[in-house]
Protein backbone atom coordinates (compact mmCIF):
# COMPACT_ATOMS: atom_id res chain seq x y z
CA UNK A 1 0.00 0.00 0.00
CA UNK A 2 1.10 3.35 -0.97
CA UNK A 3 0.69 5.30 2.56
CA UNK A 4 1.13 9.32 2.87
CA UNK A 5 2.04 9.39 6.19
CA UNK A 6 0.83 13.17 6.90
CA UNK A 7 -2.75 11.98 5.83
CA UNK A 8 -3.10 8.46 7.67
CA UNK A 9 -3.65 8.67 11.11
CA UNK A 10 -2.52 11.21 13.44
CA UNK A 11 -1.44 9.91 17.10
CA UNK A 12 -0.89 12.97 18.86
CA UNK A 13 -3.60 15.42 18.01
CA UNK A 14 -1.80 17.87 15.82
CA UNK A 15 -3.94 17.24 12.85
CA UNK A 16 -0.83 15.68 10.60
CA UNK A 17 -0.45 12.12 10.43
CA UNK A 18 2.91 10.77 11.54
CA UNK A 19 4.81 7.11 12.13
CA UNK A 20 3.38 6.52 15.31
CA UNK A 21 0.24 6.75 13.88
CA UNK A 22 1.23 4.19 11.08
CA UNK A 23 2.62 1.73 13.85
CA UNK A 24 -1.27 1.73 15.42
CA UNK A 25 -2.97 1.06 12.23
CA UNK A 26 -0.63 -2.14 11.36
CA UNK A 27 -3.03 -4.64 12.09
CA UNK A 28 -5.16 -3.26 10.10
CA UNK A 29 -3.09 -3.61 7.05
CA UNK A 30 -2.32 -6.52 7.55
CA UNK A 31 -6.23 -7.71 8.15
CA UNK A 32 -6.42 -6.24 4.73
CA UNK A 33 -3.88 -8.70 3.28
CA UNK A 34 -1.26 -6.31 3.31
CA UNK A 35 2.35 -7.59 2.78
CA UNK A 36 4.21 -3.99 2.14
CA UNK A 37 4.48 -0.49 2.75
CA UNK A 38 5.62 2.12 0.11
CA UNK A 39 6.20 5.43 2.46
CA UNK A 40 5.73 8.57 0.29
CA UNK A 41 9.17 11.05 1.36
CA UNK A 42 9.39 10.68 5.57
CA UNK A 43 12.34 13.03 5.02
CA UNK A 44 13.15 16.84 6.51
CA UNK A 45 11.40 18.92 3.84
CA UNK A 46 11.01 22.46 2.97
CA UNK A 47 7.33 21.72 1.31
CA UNK A 48 5.78 20.39 4.40
CA UNK A 49 3.55 18.68 2.23
CA UNK A 50 4.36 15.80 -0.04
CA UNK A 51 8.03 15.37 0.92
CA UNK A 52 9.93 15.64 -2.45
CA UNK A 53 11.64 18.60 -1.86
CA UNK A 54 14.47 17.35 0.77
CA UNK A 55 16.64 19.08 3.12
CA UNK A 56 18.27 16.14 4.50
CA UNK A 57 18.30 12.56 3.41
CA UNK A 58 18.91 11.28 6.15
CA UNK A 59 16.49 12.70 8.94
CA UNK A 60 13.19 12.48 9.37
CA UNK A 61 9.98 15.02 9.16
CA UNK A 62 9.59 16.20 12.90
CA UNK A 63 5.99 16.30 12.14
CA UNK A 64 6.19 12.81 11.53
CA UNK A 65 8.10 11.76 14.64
CA UNK A 66 11.22 10.88 15.10
CA UNK A 67 14.21 8.18 13.96
CA UNK A 68 13.08 6.18 16.92
CA UNK A 69 9.45 6.23 15.74
CA UNK A 70 10.95 4.93 12.53
CA UNK A 71 12.75 1.65 13.99
CA UNK A 72 9.72 0.94 15.70
CA UNK A 73 7.52 0.99 12.60
CA UNK A 74 10.42 -0.95 11.20
CA UNK A 75 10.32 -3.46 14.00
CA UNK A 76 6.22 -4.28 14.11
CA UNK A 77 5.67 -3.89 10.59
CA UNK A 78 8.51 -7.18 10.84
CA UNK A 79 6.76 -9.20 13.63
CA UNK A 80 3.57 -8.70 11.40
CA UNK A 81 5.19 -10.14 7.77
CA UNK A 82 4.90 -6.48 6.52
CA UNK A 83 8.04 -4.98 4.84
CA UNK A 84 8.49 -1.05 4.34
CA UNK A 85 10.02 0.48 1.69
CA UNK A 86 10.47 4.66 1.53
CA UNK A 87 10.62 7.65 -1.28
CA UNK A 88 13.90 8.06 -1.90
CA UNK A 89 14.44 11.02 -4.28
CA UNK A 90 17.99 11.02 -6.17
CA UNK A 91 17.07 13.59 -9.53
CA UNK A 92 16.84 16.57 -6.85
CA UNK A 93 16.75 18.18 -4.08
CA UNK A 94 14.81 21.19 -2.22
CA UNK A 95 16.45 25.01 -2.87
CA UNK A 96 16.02 25.37 1.09
CA UNK A 97 18.89 21.92 1.50
CA UNK A 98 22.01 23.52 2.24
CA UNK A 99 24.34 21.76 -0.06
CA UNK A 100 21.74 23.86 -2.87
CA UNK A 101 22.16 26.77 -0.42
CA UNK A 102 25.69 26.63 -0.59
CA UNK A 103 25.95 26.32 -4.05
CA UNK A 104 23.60 29.50 -5.07
CA UNK A 105 25.85 31.67 -2.50
CA UNK A 106 28.60 31.63 -4.59
CA UNK A 107 30.43 30.11 -8.02
CA UNK A 108 33.45 29.06 -5.65
CA UNK A 109 31.47 26.61 -3.10
CA UNK A 110 32.71 23.22 -2.94
CA UNK A 111 29.16 22.10 -3.76
CA UNK A 112 28.53 24.48 -6.88
CA UNK A 113 29.49 21.68 -9.39
CA UNK A 114 26.85 19.38 -6.80
CA UNK A 115 23.92 20.99 -9.24
CA UNK A 116 23.84 21.91 -12.93
CA UNK A 117 24.54 25.22 -14.07
CA UNK A 118 24.62 27.10 -17.66
CA UNK A 119 25.70 30.40 -18.33
CA UNK A 120 24.49 32.01 -20.80
CA UNK A 121 21.32 30.30 -20.34
CA UNK A 122 20.21 27.73 -22.82
CA UNK A 123 17.45 28.17 -24.81
CA UNK A 124 14.63 25.95 -26.78
CA UNK A 125 13.56 23.78 -23.63
CA UNK A 126 10.60 22.73 -22.88
CA UNK A 127 9.85 20.33 -20.25
CA UNK A 128 5.51 20.02 -19.93
CA UNK A 129 5.56 23.64 -21.24
CA UNK A 130 7.92 25.03 -18.47
CA UNK A 131 11.86 26.06 -19.29
CA UNK A 132 13.38 24.36 -16.69
CA UNK A 133 16.32 26.51 -16.32
CA UNK A 134 16.03 29.34 -13.80
CA UNK A 135 17.95 32.36 -13.18
CA UNK A 136 19.97 33.28 -9.53
CA UNK A 137 22.17 35.83 -8.57
CA UNK A 138 25.03 33.79 -9.41
CA UNK A 139 24.12 31.75 -12.45
CA UNK A 140 21.38 29.54 -14.14
CA UNK A 141 20.33 26.14 -12.67
CA UNK A 142 18.44 23.18 -13.88
CA UNK A 143 15.39 22.26 -12.04
CA UNK A 144 12.95 19.40 -13.94
CA UNK A 145 10.27 19.88 -11.40
CA UNK A 146 10.51 23.63 -10.17
CA UNK A 147 12.74 26.23 -9.16
CA UNK A 148 11.95 24.76 -5.56
CA UNK A 149 13.56 21.87 -6.41
CA UNK A 150 17.06 22.07 -8.10
CA UNK A 151 18.56 18.83 -9.99
CA UNK A 152 21.71 17.33 -8.88
CA UNK A 153 24.63 17.11 -10.83
CA UNK A 154 24.39 12.97 -10.91
CA UNK A 155 27.84 13.13 -12.89
CA UNK A 156 29.59 13.90 -10.33
CA UNK A 157 31.14 11.19 -8.37
CA UNK A 158 30.92 12.74 -4.87
CA UNK A 159 26.91 13.36 -5.57
CA UNK A 160 26.67 9.60 -6.11
CA UNK A 161 28.62 9.15 -3.15
CA UNK A 162 26.81 11.38 -1.14
CA UNK A 163 23.34 9.46 -2.34
CA UNK A 164 24.86 6.06 -2.08
CA UNK A 165 25.84 6.91 2.02
CA UNK A 166 22.32 8.01 2.33
CA UNK A 167 21.07 4.94 1.30
CA UNK A 168 22.90 2.88 3.51
CA UNK A 169 21.82 4.60 6.17
CA UNK A 170 18.63 3.68 5.82
CA UNK A 171 19.36 -0.43 4.76
CA UNK A 172 21.45 -0.73 8.02
CA UNK A 173 18.38 0.74 9.75
CA UNK A 174 16.36 -2.38 8.25
CA UNK A 175 14.45 -0.51 5.81
CA UNK A 176 13.14 -3.25 3.20
CA UNK A 177 13.96 -1.11 0.18
CA UNK A 178 13.22 1.98 -1.66
CA UNK A 179 11.14 3.93 -4.33
CA UNK A 180 13.15 5.68 -6.64
CA UNK A 181 11.54 8.41 -7.38
CA UNK A 182 11.41 10.14 -11.86
CA UNK A 183 14.38 7.99 -12.38
CA UNK A 184 13.27 9.18 -15.99
CA UNK A 185 15.39 13.00 -15.19
CA UNK A 186 18.39 11.60 -13.46
CA UNK A 187 20.42 12.11 -16.67
CA UNK A 188 19.69 15.19 -19.60
CA UNK A 189 21.66 15.24 -22.77
CA UNK A 190 20.08 17.81 -24.33
CA UNK A 191 16.99 19.75 -24.97
CA UNK A 192 15.53 17.18 -26.90
CA UNK A 193 16.72 13.97 -25.28
CA UNK A 194 16.19 14.62 -21.64
CA UNK A 195 14.18 11.42 -20.65
CA UNK A 196 15.63 8.05 -20.37
CA UNK A 197 19.25 8.37 -21.06
CA UNK A 198 21.68 5.80 -21.01
CA UNK A 199 23.68 7.59 -18.27
CA UNK A 200 20.04 7.34 -15.88
CA UNK A 201 20.08 3.74 -16.64
CA UNK A 202 23.96 3.40 -15.32
CA UNK A 203 23.46 5.05 -12.06
CA UNK A 204 20.52 3.09 -11.61
CA UNK A 205 22.84 -0.41 -12.10
CA UNK A 206 25.23 1.32 -9.97
CA UNK A 207 22.86 1.26 -7.24
CA UNK A 208 21.52 -2.61 -7.86
CA UNK A 209 25.15 -3.36 -7.10
CA UNK A 210 24.69 -1.57 -4.07
CA UNK A 211 21.73 -2.89 -2.81
CA UNK A 212 22.62 -6.51 -4.04
CA UNK A 213 24.86 -6.48 -1.02
CA UNK A 214 21.76 -6.58 1.37
CA UNK A 215 19.37 -9.77 2.08
CA UNK A 216 15.98 -9.33 0.61
CA UNK A 217 16.16 -5.62 -0.39
CA UNK A 218 13.13 -4.61 -3.17
CA UNK A 219 13.27 -1.62 -5.04
CA UNK A 220 10.98 -0.41 -7.80
CA UNK A 221 11.12 2.81 -10.05
CA UNK A 222 9.40 5.86 -11.40
CA UNK A 223 9.68 5.96 -15.01
CA UNK A 224 6.59 7.74 -16.68
CA UNK A 225 7.97 7.67 -20.47
CA UNK A 226 9.29 4.07 -20.61
CA UNK A 227 8.33 1.85 -17.59
CA UNK A 228 8.60 -0.98 -18.81
CA UNK A 229 12.87 -0.39 -19.85
CA UNK A 230 13.05 -0.15 -16.06
CA UNK A 231 11.94 -3.37 -14.72
CA UNK A 232 14.82 -6.07 -14.60
CA UNK A 233 17.88 -6.56 -15.15
CA UNK A 234 18.30 -3.37 -13.42
CA UNK A 235 17.66 -1.97 -10.18
CA UNK A 236 14.31 -2.16 -10.56
CA UNK A 237 12.78 -5.20 -8.81
CA UNK A 238 9.52 -3.72 -10.61
CA UNK A 239 8.16 -0.34 -12.11
CA UNK A 240 5.11 0.90 -12.33
CA UNK A 241 3.17 0.23 -14.92
CA UNK A 242 1.81 3.86 -16.50
CA UNK A 243 1.37 1.99 -19.69
CA UNK A 244 -1.38 -0.10 -17.96
CA UNK A 245 -3.58 1.78 -15.46
CA UNK A 246 -5.64 3.61 -18.01
CA UNK A 247 -6.67 0.52 -19.23
CA UNK A 248 -7.52 -1.16 -16.61
CA UNK A 249 -10.03 1.88 -15.15
CA UNK A 250 -11.22 1.65 -18.71
CA UNK A 251 -12.03 -2.13 -19.22
CA UNK A 252 -13.81 -1.53 -15.67
CA UNK A 253 -16.28 0.76 -17.69
CA UNK A 254 -16.30 -2.20 -20.37
CA UNK A 255 -14.18 -0.97 -23.12
CA UNK A 256 -13.68 -3.68 -24.97
CA UNK A 257 -10.20 -2.14 -26.98
CA UNK A 258 -8.92 -1.64 -23.09
CA UNK A 259 -10.04 -5.14 -22.28
CA UNK A 260 -7.71 -6.52 -25.04
CA UNK A 261 -4.97 -4.31 -24.14
CA UNK A 262 -5.06 -5.48 -20.19
CA UNK A 263 -4.86 -9.11 -21.43
CA UNK A 264 -2.11 -8.64 -23.58
CA UNK A 265 -0.31 -6.61 -21.57
CA UNK A 266 2.01 -9.69 -19.90
CA UNK A 267 2.38 -11.27 -23.19
CA UNK A 268 5.44 -8.49 -23.43
CA UNK A 269 5.82 -6.94 -20.27
CA UNK A 270 8.03 -7.68 -17.40
CA UNK A 271 5.92 -10.04 -14.73
CA UNK A 272 7.34 -8.04 -11.99
CA UNK A 273 5.90 -4.70 -13.40
CA UNK A 274 4.09 -2.72 -10.63
CA UNK A 275 0.07 -2.12 -11.26
CA UNK A 276 -1.81 0.22 -10.14
CA UNK A 277 -5.15 2.22 -10.70
CA UNK A 278 -4.17 5.75 -9.40
CA UNK A 279 -1.40 6.99 -7.00
CA UNK A 280 -0.52 10.68 -4.96
CA UNK A 281 -0.02 12.53 -8.51
CA UNK A 282 -3.12 13.95 -9.71
CA UNK A 283 -1.90 13.64 -13.56
CA UNK A 284 -3.04 9.79 -12.64
CA UNK A 285 -6.42 11.03 -13.01
CA UNK A 286 -7.45 11.78 -9.76
CA UNK A 287 -9.23 9.08 -6.96
CA UNK A 288 -10.09 6.01 -8.66
CA UNK A 289 -13.82 6.97 -6.87
CA UNK A 290 -13.86 9.80 -9.11
CA UNK A 291 -12.44 7.79 -12.28
CA UNK A 292 -15.30 5.52 -11.92
CA UNK A 293 -17.75 8.11 -10.78
CA UNK A 294 -18.83 6.46 -7.63
CA UNK A 295 -19.76 3.29 -9.74
CA UNK A 296 -19.29 0.67 -7.37
CA UNK A 297 -19.78 -2.21 -9.44
CA UNK A 298 -16.92 -0.92 -11.64
CA UNK A 299 -15.05 -0.17 -8.78
CA UNK A 300 -14.56 -3.60 -7.89
CA UNK A 301 -13.68 -4.83 -11.14
CA UNK A 302 -10.96 -2.53 -11.66
CA UNK A 303 -9.82 -3.98 -8.18
CA UNK A 304 -10.18 -7.55 -8.98
CA UNK A 305 -8.22 -7.07 -12.30
CA UNK A 306 -5.01 -5.16 -10.72
CA UNK A 307 -5.00 -7.48 -7.99
CA UNK A 308 -5.28 -10.79 -9.69
CA UNK A 309 -2.91 -10.36 -12.61
CA UNK A 310 0.98 -10.65 -12.10
CA UNK A 311 3.46 -8.19 -10.85
CA UNK A 312 3.07 -6.37 -7.50
CA UNK A 313 -0.20 -4.49 -6.88
CA UNK A 314 0.14 -0.74 -5.46
CA UNK A 315 -2.73 0.25 -3.53
CA UNK A 316 -3.56 3.99 -2.94
CA UNK A 317 -4.28 4.56 0.72
CA UNK A 318 -8.06 4.54 0.79
CA UNK A 319 -8.68 2.51 -2.40
CA UNK A 320 -9.28 -0.23 -0.30
CA UNK A 321 -12.23 1.76 1.22
CA UNK A 322 -13.78 3.47 -2.20
CA UNK A 323 -12.41 6.98 -0.45
CA UNK A 324 -13.28 9.80 -2.47
CA UNK A 325 -11.43 13.08 -3.30
CA UNK A 326 -10.97 15.97 -1.28
CA UNK A 327 -13.60 18.45 -0.63
CA UNK A 328 -10.95 21.15 -1.14
CA UNK A 329 -8.69 23.19 -1.93
CA UNK A 330 -10.14 24.85 -4.91
CA UNK A 331 -8.71 25.32 -8.15
CA UNK A 332 -7.26 24.15 -11.67
CA UNK A 333 -3.01 24.05 -10.21
CA UNK A 334 -1.22 20.79 -10.22
CA UNK A 335 -0.89 21.84 -6.22
CA UNK A 336 -4.54 22.03 -5.88
CA UNK A 337 -5.51 18.87 -7.66
CA UNK A 338 -2.82 16.66 -6.32
CA UNK A 339 -3.34 18.14 -2.91
CA UNK A 340 -7.58 16.82 -3.61
CA UNK A 341 -6.43 13.33 -4.24
CA UNK A 342 -4.37 13.25 -0.78
CA UNK A 343 -6.75 14.14 1.74
CA UNK A 344 -6.72 12.27 5.60
CA UNK A 345 -7.83 8.57 5.73
CA UNK A 346 -11.67 8.14 6.45
CA UNK A 347 -11.57 5.65 9.54
CA UNK A 348 -14.93 6.58 11.03
CA UNK A 349 -17.51 8.64 9.74
CA UNK A 350 -17.02 10.87 12.97
CA UNK A 351 -18.11 14.53 11.57
CA UNK A 352 -14.96 17.24 10.59
CA UNK A 353 -12.65 14.37 11.86
CA UNK A 354 -13.30 11.14 10.04
CA UNK A 355 -10.91 9.15 13.10
CA UNK A 356 -7.83 11.01 11.68
CA UNK A 357 -7.03 12.99 14.23
CA UNK A 358 -8.57 14.24 17.45
CA UNK A 359 -7.29 18.04 16.15
CA UNK A 360 -8.29 19.37 13.23
CA UNK A 361 -7.02 17.79 10.11
CA UNK A 362 -4.08 19.57 8.21
CA UNK A 363 -6.77 19.44 5.32
CA UNK A 364 -10.40 18.89 4.40
CA UNK A 365 -11.70 15.46 4.25
CA UNK A 366 -13.13 13.31 1.68
CA UNK A 367 -16.14 13.89 -0.03
CA UNK A 368 -17.44 10.85 1.04
CA UNK A 369 -16.00 9.75 4.65
CA UNK A 370 -19.91 9.68 6.08
CA UNK A 371 -20.19 7.08 4.06
CA UNK A 372 -17.40 5.22 2.77
CA UNK A 373 -14.70 4.92 6.11
CA UNK A 374 -12.98 1.40 7.74
CA UNK A 375 -15.57 1.62 10.48
CA UNK A 376 -18.58 1.36 8.75
CA UNK A 377 -17.47 -0.98 5.89
CA UNK A 378 -15.87 -3.66 8.14
CA UNK A 379 -19.02 -4.29 9.16
CA UNK A 380 -20.84 -4.38 5.68
CA UNK A 381 -20.28 -8.31 3.66
CA UNK A 382 -21.32 -6.14 0.58
CA UNK A 383 -18.70 -3.16 1.37
CA UNK A 384 -16.19 -2.74 -1.34
CA UNK A 385 -13.33 -3.07 2.36
CA UNK A 386 -14.49 -6.66 1.72
CA UNK A 387 -14.20 -6.94 -1.35
CA UNK A 388 -10.39 -5.89 -1.30
CA UNK A 389 -9.98 -8.30 1.66
CA UNK A 390 -11.61 -11.33 -0.58
CA UNK A 391 -8.76 -10.34 -3.71
CA UNK A 392 -6.03 -10.07 -1.63
CA UNK A 393 -6.72 -13.49 0.09
CA UNK A 394 -7.00 -15.16 -3.40
CA UNK A 395 -3.73 -13.38 -3.77
CA UNK A 396 -2.08 -14.51 -0.52
CA UNK A 397 -3.20 -17.97 -0.22
CA UNK A 398 -2.70 -19.07 -4.06
CA UNK A 399 1.17 -18.39 -5.25
CA UNK A 400 -0.14 -18.88 -9.04
CA UNK A 401 -1.68 -15.75 -8.43
CA UNK A 402 1.19 -14.19 -6.49
CA UNK A 403 4.15 -15.47 -8.34
CA UNK A 404 3.36 -17.67 -10.92
CA UNK A 405 3.89 -17.43 -15.27
CA UNK A 406 0.68 -15.62 -17.30
CA UNK A 407 -1.01 -17.94 -19.45
CA UNK A 408 -3.35 -18.13 -22.45
CA UNK A 409 -5.11 -14.80 -22.32
CA UNK A 410 -8.14 -14.54 -23.66
CA UNK A 411 -10.69 -11.54 -24.88
CA UNK A 412 -13.80 -11.69 -26.28
CA UNK A 413 -15.83 -8.73 -26.21
CA UNK A 414 -16.38 -7.81 -22.83
CA UNK A 415 -14.77 -10.90 -21.55
CA UNK A 416 -11.25 -11.12 -20.21
CA UNK A 417 -9.45 -14.46 -19.45
CA UNK A 418 -5.80 -16.09 -18.49
CA UNK A 419 -4.36 -18.96 -16.71
CA UNK A 420 -1.51 -18.30 -14.16
CA UNK A 421 0.84 -21.62 -13.06
CA UNK A 422 3.23 -22.26 -10.32
CA UNK A 423 4.55 -25.67 -9.84
CA UNK A 424 1.46 -28.09 -9.83
CA UNK A 425 -1.28 -25.11 -8.81
CA UNK A 426 -3.22 -24.22 -11.87
CA UNK A 427 -5.68 -21.43 -11.89
CA UNK A 428 -8.12 -19.75 -14.15
CA UNK A 429 -9.19 -15.92 -13.87
CA UNK A 430 -12.61 -14.65 -15.28
CA UNK A 431 -14.03 -11.38 -15.38
CA UNK A 432 -17.54 -10.17 -16.87
CA UNK A 433 -17.01 -6.45 -17.70
CA UNK A 434 -20.54 -6.16 -19.71
CA UNK A 435 -23.46 -5.84 -17.92
CA UNK A 436 -25.18 -9.28 -19.21
CA UNK A 437 -25.14 -12.63 -18.35
CA UNK A 438 -22.88 -15.03 -20.60
CA UNK A 439 -21.34 -17.78 -21.26
CA UNK A 440 -17.56 -17.94 -21.36
CA UNK A 441 -16.02 -20.03 -24.15
CA UNK A 442 -12.54 -21.04 -22.56
CA UNK A 443 -9.97 -22.86 -24.57
CA UNK A 444 -6.34 -23.79 -23.92
CA UNK A 445 -7.40 -26.25 -20.92
CA UNK A 446 -6.23 -29.58 -20.23
CA UNK A 447 -8.69 -31.40 -21.31
CA UNK A 448 -11.12 -33.38 -18.88
CA UNK A 449 -10.13 -30.81 -16.32
CA UNK A 450 -12.22 -30.09 -13.56
CA UNK A 451 -12.54 -26.46 -12.32
CA UNK A 452 -13.57 -25.93 -9.00
CA UNK A 453 -15.02 -22.66 -8.17
CA UNK A 454 -12.26 -20.76 -5.59
CA UNK A 455 -13.93 -17.12 -5.63
CA UNK A 456 -17.14 -17.36 -5.19
CA UNK A 457 -16.37 -20.43 -2.77
CA UNK A 458 -20.28 -20.99 -3.39
CA UNK A 459 -19.30 -21.01 -7.62
CA UNK A 460 -19.86 -25.02 -7.87
CA UNK A 461 -17.45 -26.60 -10.86
CA UNK A 462 -17.24 -26.54 -14.27
CA UNK A 463 -15.83 -29.23 -16.46
CA UNK A 464 -13.94 -29.09 -19.71
CA UNK A 465 -14.05 -31.27 -22.40
CA UNK A 466 -11.62 -33.06 -24.26
CA UNK A 467 -10.29 -30.86 -26.77
CA UNK A 468 -9.73 -28.21 -23.37
CA UNK A 469 -12.50 -26.30 -23.58
CA UNK A 470 -15.03 -24.98 -21.07
CA UNK A 471 -18.20 -23.62 -21.27
CA UNK A 472 -18.75 -21.07 -18.05
CA UNK A 473 -21.37 -18.67 -16.86
CA UNK A 474 -20.45 -15.34 -15.91
CA UNK A 475 -23.30 -13.47 -14.45
CA UNK A 476 -23.07 -9.25 -15.32
CA UNK A 477 -19.84 -7.27 -13.75
CA UNK A 478 -18.58 -10.37 -12.15
CA UNK A 479 -15.28 -12.13 -11.32
CA UNK A 480 -14.60 -16.18 -11.12
CA UNK A 481 -11.60 -17.87 -10.29
CA UNK A 482 -11.34 -21.45 -10.72
CA UNK A 483 -8.67 -24.40 -9.47
CA UNK A 484 -8.13 -26.27 -12.59
CA UNK A 485 -7.52 -29.70 -11.47
CA UNK A 486 -6.51 -32.88 -13.35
Amino acid sequence: MEIFVRAWRDSNGDGHGDLRGLTQSLDYLQDLGIKGIWLMPITRNADGDHGYAVTNFRGIDPAYGTLADFDQLLREAHKRGIGVIMDYVINHSSDQNPLFQSAVASPASPYRDWFVWKDPAPTGWDIWGKNPWYGSPTGTYYATFGADMPDFNLENTRVMDYHRDSLRFWLNRGLDGFRFDAVSHLIEKDAVEWRDQPGSYALVGNIKALMDGYRNRYAVCESTGKPQTWAPPYICGGAFAFDLNGDIVNAARGDPKAIRSVADYYQAAPITMAAFTVNHDSFTGGRLWAHLKGDGAQYRLAAATYLLLPGTPYLYYGEEIGMAESIGPAGDTTAAKDARVRPPMSWTAEPGKAGFTGGKPFRPLSKNAATHNVAAERQDPNSILTFYKAMLRLRNTLPSIARGSYEAPLAAGQIMGYQRKLGKEHTLVLINYGLASIIADVPGLPGGATLASVYPSSGGRADSDAAGTAHIPLGPQSVRVFKVLP
